[in-house]
């Protein structure tokens, strides 16, 4: 039969928080086959590193780790509703057991994390447990950080191609626009045309240098729907710490609906980016915006017509040019590059055959099957 040993039996005369706590001077080492279970605060002033067998959190209180040394333990397991709070980081070497209760992470210390170590693992992550905080790894390729916040778990798969040397994540339900405990707050206007609206709901903390590609999910509370009526539009997107803009990262698959699926993104390498999260690629609305224009129809092969490339967009659309005096001069449906500077329109403009003269003239465009409607000016010199 294993040994079980229930620190409530293993306490010293230290107080944190008005209660008892376990302090490790270095007195401590959890042997083969050997299980401890931490019913009480853990305050870790020594090496606590040479451990087999399992370290487990259990209680209805949350239980505090802090101190001065990160215990390194071969399994870990959390049964605690009201989860383990990390003041110092705590590494795995081997399996972490999610059974009830998150391990928690202070967010606005980066550097305290759950560190897996290479070939470490986990069982068991569910909403109700997991890391609620920063998770990071070593010597791995590929792996699954179990993050979230407190009430879901919001996964992120890093797929790597090479080995991660070490890497981390953390999931935050915040805005990028005005985070409340990331140190950065990213502008959604610094972004390209081709971009549309940003999630302003959530995003995830990566950090890795080796080229990779990342799956994250969606469900109803990313709400989705305010990004985009398409999910073939979804992209995930992050901000790019040399440019200071969004950039699309990329999407090689889609798979879901607006309330619940995930992506596969390209390739980009992590650390470039301050953080990840949604988007939507640009409506017609968002992306088409016409200019004004030169019409210059001399024969030389430059601006000798009307040339409007965004109505190669549309199917259905219609274009009128009209004087200064509000006259209309020329009309056409699905347009063509008809106009070089001559009348279409029988009205009160003189001699049709000699050109129109010289000037401003305004132009109005719908494209009705796209629902945009536009207008702007052209001057025409003969």
């Amino acid at each position: 039969m294993k040994n079980f040993l229930f620190l409530s039996f293993f306490l010293l005369g230290v107080f944190v928080n008005a209660q008892t706590a376990l302090y490790n001077s270095g007195n401590i080492r959890i042997h083969d086959e050997g299980q401890i279970g931490f019913h009480t605060d853990l305050i870790n002033n020594a090496a606590f590193d040479q451990n087999l067998g399992l370290a487990g959190f259990y209680g209805s209180s949350m239980i505090n780790v802090s101190g001065a040394f990160m215990p390194v333990f071969f399994d870990a397991e959390i049964a605690n509703d009201q989860g383990v709070l990390l003041n110092t980081g705590m590494s795995v070497a081997s399996n972490t057991n999610f059974v009830a209760g998150n391990f928690i992470t202070p967010r606005q210390q980066q550097d305290i994390y759950f560190n897996f170590l290479q070939n470490a693992f986990y069982v068991g992550e569910s909403d109700p447990s997991k890391v609620d905080g920063y998770v990071s790894i070593n010597n791995e390729q590929n792996f699954t950080f179990p993050v979230g916040d407190s009430e879901q778990l919001r996964s992120l798969t890093l797929n790597s191609s090479g080995t991660n040397s070490f890497a981390k994540c953390a999931y935050y339900l915040e805005s990028p626009t005005n985070p409340t405990t990331f140190p950065e707050s990213f502008d959604p206007t610094k972004k390209p045309r081709t971009m549309g609206s940003i999630s302003e709901v959530e995003f995830w903390h990566l950090e890795g240098g080796v080229s990779s590609n990342i799956q994250i999910s969606w469900n109803p509370r990313s709400n989705m729907a305010a990004l985009t009526e398409e999910v073939e539009k979804i992209i995930p997107v992050g901000w790019s710490i040399a440019g200071r803009s969004w950039v699309n990262l990329g999407a090689a698959s889609v798979v879901g609906d607006l309330s619940q699926g995930f992506l596969i993104s390209e390739n980009f390498i992590p650390d470039d980016y301050a953080v990840i999260t949604f988007a939507s690629e640009a409506t017609a609305k968002e992306l088409l915006t016409l200019d004004n224009y030169l019409v210059t129809p001399n024969g030389d092969g430059v601006n000798d017509a009307l040339y409007i490339a965004e109505l190669e967009l549309s199917n259905d659309d219609t274009i009128s040019i009209f004087n200064r005096q509000g006259q209309k001069v020329y009309e056409e449906d699905n347009y063509t590059n008809g106009f070089t500077g001559y009348s279409n329109v029988d009205n009160l403009v003189i001699n049709r055959a000699a050109g129109l003269p010289n000037g401003v003239y305004f132009y109005v465009i719908a494209m009705k099957d796209l629902k945009l409607n536009y207008q702007g000016f052209l001057y025409l010199e003969n």
